[in-house]
């Protein structure tokens, strides 16, 4: 009973320690709980066994009680015959006598059986205890069992994640997010230097249209200048 006992206060503590502390706790558990269904057995036998031998000596009590009543009445009915002289009273008080010294030791054996039989009636009392005490002591072993079932099988599974999540490196996680930040802004500073660039080459390109352009215009005044010239036109 007291392994079973430790087995279950153990049982109140984390399920995790529980896991640690024993090999197979239910399995230990599960066994513990078959050897009181199986003292529980033998304890209904043995009260089933006291009772019987209760009842049996009660019986036989009540026999003895109705033979001291009998020898009574029979040494009764032989001292009235010697009155009445249908035998003779010598002989009739003598059978009387018998029969009375019968009834003593049936009056005797009555008390002794009476006696034993409520020392046989206490006993199943008690036993009839011990038995209520033992069901229920195997119904919450059960009940602890359903719990403990339960609480393993959650600490198994928070076991199982918690070592997955242990093998993840995070700190080479957060150099490589940094790594892939760090990245990130250079491309994006990358790609702005090339707008830049590309605004600088466009704005070049048009100064030199217009300076161009510019030059052209000029070209094509004094080429019309000296066609008017050649032509005699002053305007």
């Amino acid at each position: 009973m007291n392994i079973f006992r430790r087995l279950f206060k153990v049982s109140q503590s984390e399920a995790h320690s529980v896991i640690n502390r024993l090999e197979d706790p239910i399995k230990m558990t599960e066994q513990g709980i078959r050897d009181l269904k199986r003292d529980l057995q033998g304890a209904i036998i043995g009260l089933a066994e006291v009772k019987g031998v209760a009842v049996r000596l009660t019986k036989e009590a009540e026999d003895a009680k109705r033979q001291v009543a009998e020898y009574e009445r029979k040494a009764m009915l032989l001292l009235q015959r010697g009155q009445d002289g249908q035998m003779d009273v010598a002989q009739a008080e003598r059978l009387a006598t018998e029969a009375l010294t019968q009834k003593e030791h049936a009056s005797e054996r009555a008390t002794r059986l009476l006696r034993d039989a409520e020392q046989q009636q206490r006993m199943a009392a008690q036993l009839q205890e011990r038995m209520n005490q033992l069901k229920t002591t195997v119904t919450t072993y059960e009940n602890e069992l359903i719990t403990l079932r339960a609480r393993a099988k959650t600490a198994a599974s928070t076991k199982k994640i918690n070592q997955q999540l242990a093998q993840i490196d995070s700190s080479s996680t957060i150099t490589m997010l940094e790594r892939m930040k760090q990245k990130v802004e250079e491309d994006e500073a990358l790609a702005q230097a090339y707008g830049e660039v590309a605004d600088v080459d466009n704005s070049v390109d048009a100064e030199i249209d217009r300076a161009l352009a510019g030059s052209q215009a000029a070209t094509a005044q004094n080429q019309l200048a000296e066609l008017k010239a050649k032509m005699g036109i002053t305007s």
